[in-house]
Order: C-alpha cells, then sequence, then structure tokens
C-alpha cells in the first residue's frame, strides 16, 4: 500500500494558514486530488456541542462516540495521550495527500506562511521547509510563493508527491 504524504502547513498564529489552506485544497481539488485535512489545537478545543446527542453520551460515560450519517462519520475519543500526527493521519484513509494545519514541532515535511505585518521572522527551521508562502522574498533554500499562489504551491505538491497520478 503507497504511503500517504503529510506536509504541515505552519506559521504565527493569525498569519494566514487557514485562509490559504482554503485555497490551496480548492486548488488540489480542482486538479481532482484528493485531499485530508488534520487541524492542531495545542489547547483543548470542544468540537462536541453541549446538549446535542453525542456530548450526552459522551457525558454519559462513553468512552468512543461515533456519528454516521450518509455523508459524513465523526469520532470522538476519550485519549490517555495526544495522538501524534502519523497516527491522526492513519485515520483518514483514501486520500492522496494530508495537510496538517500545526503541528510546527512535528517531523513531517512544512510549508510556512508568513506575512509581513504580521511578523518579520520565520519560525521554522530551513532544513524543515519545502516551501515558504509570504509577502516577503526570503532566502531559505526553498521556492517562496505570494499569499495569494496557491497554484504554485499546488504545483509544488503535485511535481512532489506525483499527486493526482492514477
Amino acid at each position: 500500500m503507497k504511503s500517504i504524504p503529510v506536509v504541515s502547513v505552519v506559521g504565527e498564529s493569525g498569519a494566514g494558514k487557514t485562509t490559504f489552506l482554503e485555497k490551496l485544497i480548492k486548488e488540489l481539488k480542482a486538479r481532482k486530488v484528493r485531499v485530508g485535512v488534520v487541524k492542531h489545537h495545542l489547547h483543548g478545543a470542544d468540537i462536541d456541542r453541549p446538549g446535542k446527542d453525542t456530548w450526552r453520551l459522551a457525558g454519559a460515560g462513553a468512552e468512543a462516540v461515533a456519528i454516521s450519517t450518509p455523508e459524513k462519520v465523526g469520532l470522538f475519543k476519550k485519549l490517555e495521550r495526544e495522538m501524534n500526527l502519523d497516527e491522526v493521519a492513519g485515520l483518514i484513509g483514501d486520500v492522496d495527500i494530508i495537510l496538517a494545519e500545526g503541528y510546527k514541532k512535528g517531523d513531517k515535511p512544512k510549508i510556512e506562511v508568513n506575512r509581513s505585518a504580521h511578523s518579520n521572522r520565520l519560525i521554522s527551521d530551513p532544513a524543515e521547509l519545502i516551501a515558504v508562502v509570504s509577502d516577503v522574498g526570503w532566502n531559505v533554500g526553498v521556492p517562496v510563493f505570494g499569499l495569494e499562489d496557491s497554484a504554485g504551491v499546488a504545483d509544488l505538491l503535485q511535481s512532489r508527491y506525483r499527486l493526482g497520478l492514477r
């Protein structure tokens, strides 16, 4: 079975990671690339809303609660420890690439999003980077793309990981 590439999109809080990821996902989908996403929160996030059935069942003591509809499935599971990116990625399944928002301390290749109005430094070691998305012409030995250049980043990912060549 082919290994699914995982790339982390990192940057300071408020740098525009989610905004850029939205554009990149749309660009990759237009190219028939199947994309999975993992969003990392350093602080606990309550993704199951109080009062909903799944929340009530978990509150009653269930170790795991899955919700299934004809279009989606979701799983809420209590953990003894935080799952690492590889473990979470393993839950995603049949996609061509997994883009992780966050995991800046992880060991996956990174694309750093940086805006000069927000930060005057990169947070990643250049050796970890495969690209920078910025309004600054960084000279760190990897391609630098403009903040709107999702097509350029998609080209890079397709070339590097042979995406969409089924």
